[in-house]
């Protein structure tokens, strides 16, 4: 017989710890697939859902947008996944595509998006639905574990590394240096593929830190330090994952003139006031939102090729509260990962 029912972490409001429930088995819409899940990343976005630093989440809600599952079954319209194959499910869940911004090819920018964990229930549970219009198939070579940080933390880190890209420049032969402030679960994946395409990287982590330290220089950085240091190299771009506002200046005095600072987080406190001076010259700076399905494709044809590894922490789903909480912490290397 058929399971009526599944497991799943809920939230019920900010800062209210995730209590274990049981729910309805979701039954596929036309365009919907039913997904055993198989794991789910915790990323610091669940974090800030649940802190209330997001505002209007569906609640309750099961968070989770790194989802790895398997096909189980399929709505009356769905055309690209068939009973039994492995499924990638990210953060963007929908969008209307009719918007001025979908209609100018940039489907991260919707006007009526819906997101996966956050206004979409996600894969905090054992079972979930979801649009196949905006699945993805995974690369073969990585469990199931490891595939889950590909699909936000390798998604938004690819494309803040796609915004970066034009402070290089086109000099032959110029050595590309990359900053990384944030030493966590979307810096590890992209600073592989930095390093792929011919960047030196600069990582900065907590001041004194040096575990986060050591973690980078195993990935290839050439130096690691606190933010509160300057690099021994001037910058052409930094990539900023941790959500600290007075991290903005600091990344902008590492930079030479023309370089680019991209801030990759959804959510970040206060940028303080800064001189002008260390804008000057053309400096910029520059957020991401969100991510397209032309990244997800893009980015996980590319993971096996660099090749992508990705380091990650299991843990039981009913832990879902201790991996949030080891995430507000630091004390991850890497990315945690629910196991149903």
């Amino acid at each position: 017989m058929a399971p009526t029912t599944i497991q799943a972490m809920l939230l019920e409001g900010a800062h209210v710890p995730l209590k274990a429930a049981m729910l309805p088995i979701p039954a596929p819409g036309p365009h919907q697939i039913l997904l055993k899940v198989l794991a789910c990343g915790v990323c610091r976005t669940d974090l800030h859902i649940y802190d209330g630093e997001l505002d209007h989440p569906k609640l309750p809600l099961v968070l989770g947008h790194e989802i790895v599952g398997r096909v189980e079954a399929v709505g009356s319209e769905v055309t690209g996944f068939t009973h039994g194959e492995r499924v990638g499910v990210p953060w963007l869940g929908y969008t209307d595509g009719t918007c001025p911004y979908c209609l100018m090819g940039r489907e991260n920018l919707c006007d009526h998006p819906l997101f996966t964990g956050y206004q979409i229930d996600g894969g905090y549970a054992d079972h979930t639905v979801a649009d196949e219009r905006y699945c993805f198939r995974l690369p073969e070579g990585y469990s199931d574990a490891e595939a889950a940080p590909l699909l936000c933390a390798g998604l938004i880190g690819y494309r803040s590394l796609k915004m970066a890209e034009e402070a290089f420049g086109g000099e032959p032969g110029r050595t590309k240096r990359l900053g990384i402030y944030g030493f966590g679960a979307a810096a590890h994946i992209v600073a592989q593929v930095a390093r792929h395409l011919g960047c030196e990287i600069y990582a900065f982590t907590s001041p004194g830190d040096t575990q986060a330290q050591d973690f980078a220089r195993g990935l290839g950085a050439v130096w690691a330090g606190g933010s509160d240091e300057a690099p021994p190299e001037r910058l052409d771009a930094a990539i900023i994952f941790a959500p600290v506002g007075p991290l903005v200046p600091a990344a902008l005095r590492a930079l030479r003139k023309g370089g680019i600072v991209v801030c990759g987080g959804i959510h970040m406190s206060d940028i303080p006031q800064f001189p002008y001076d260390i804008l000057w010259e053309e400096r910029v700076i520059r957020s991401v939102a969100n991510l397209t399905r032309d990244d997800a494709r893009e980015f996980l044809a590319l993971a096996p090729q660099v090749p992508v590894k990705t380091t990650v922490v299991p843990m039981r789903l009913s832990e879902a509260n201790e991996a949030l909480s080891a995430l507000r912490r630091g004390a991850l290397q890497g990315a945690a990962v629910l196991i149903p």
